[in-house]
């Protein structure tokens, strides 16, 4: 069964494609990244998603509903957290919480109690009588995903929940995001240019790059499209090669050390131990790379994605719009 269904979207401002004729599915319960630099198409894909645009052409359907058909019915069932903060700076976090539970028909006790709950999910109950403009980056972040949370979304959006900030809450945010989706078997939607986010989170990774999506799959799938993991060793005194069903190739270098491919190399770790000690070698040194998603992007479009290719999708964007 599927959460979100999009077949053939795309989406032109005046003359400009900045979606162009994207598919893709995911599963219920899924955390599902799409993956690529700033401009890429992802926030264009994520406010059609929601509604917020309507798509040029193609079919999108979120939680059973078409997207322009059933815009009302879509929003009653998702949840989003915008790039951009959407919080009201003057009024306090439990005051932000209670109008938008408002919003959505909740009230009284069991909103009360709903509040309380995410305030405590997400660290900030103690916090919750104070204005929003004396939080830092990450509290708000976190009082936007509790606040989405409210009404029980089935899909929740998140758009570059992580932007701009410190590697410590993001972290944090990357723990609560987990525990969403263990505690509430929630579908979650994640933009991203960060592959660190993308490789932690992710059940199923697309990558999109100038509006199109060039490569899907899960982080193990998408690596395999450049190669194998690589393991180097370095053995105490005698120069040997393994062979095994888990190693792809073994190969001596001019250096010494001995080159293996492997697929996993978590798994082939282990494993490799043993054969050495079976074959009465001792290993005193190892090292392996296994290859990024990074090294995917570069492998199929020719540049880094921290490159920021989408760069003239923004300014062609921009500049529909001022004509407007």
């Amino acid at each position: 069964m599927y959460a979100i269904e999009v077949e053939n979207l795309v989406k032109k401002f005046g003359g400009f494609e900045a979606v162009r004729g994207i598919s893709f599915k995911v599963k219920k319960g899924q955390i599902f990244a799409f993956l690529g630099p700033n401009g890429a198409g992802k926030t264009t894909t994520v406010h059609v998603l929601t509604t917020l645009l309507r798509p040029t052409s193609g079919k999108t359907i979120v939680a059973g509903h078409d997207v322009v058909e059933e815009a009302k019915e879509v929003r009653k069932r998702i949840g989003i957290v915008f790039q951009d903060p959407s919080l009201d700076r003057d009024l306090t976090a439990y005051e932000n919480m209670l109008i938008h539970g408002g919003v959505y028909g909740l009230g009284g006790r069991k909103l009360r109690e709903k509040i309380e709950y995410l305030l405590k999910f997400v660290e900030l109950w103690e916090f919750k009588d104070k204005p929003v403009r004396y939080f830092s980056g990450g509290m708000q972040r976190r009082l936007e995903i509790a606040r989405s949370l409210l009404h029980e979304p089935e899909v929740l959006f998140l758009d570059e929940p992580t932007l701009g900030l410190d590697p410590q809450t993001r972290a944090r945010v990357w723990d609560y995001i987990e525990m969403i989706k263990e505690e509430e078997d929630m579908t979650i939607f994640l933009t991203t240019h960060y592959m660190d986010e993308a490789e932690k989170l992710a059940d199923r990774i697309s990558i999109i790059d100038r509006g199109k999506i060039i490569a899907e799959g899960s982080c193990e799938e998408l690596r395999r499209l450049v190669g194998n993991d690589v393991i180097y060793l370095r053995l105490d005194g005698k120069e040997c090669c393994f062979e095994a069903d888990f190693i792809k190739t073994c190969k001596i270098l001019p250096d010494g050390r001995v080159k293996l491919d492997v697929d996993n190399v978590s798994e082939a770790l282990p494993r490799l131990f043993e054969l050495a000690k079976e074959k009465g070698v001792k290993i005193v040194e190892v090292t392996y790379h296994r290859p990024t998603l990074n090294d995917v992007f570069l492998h199929l479009t020719g540049r880094e994605i921290r490159d920021g290719g989408g760069e003239n999708f923004r300014r062609a964007i921009l500049r529909v719009r001022t004509r407007r």
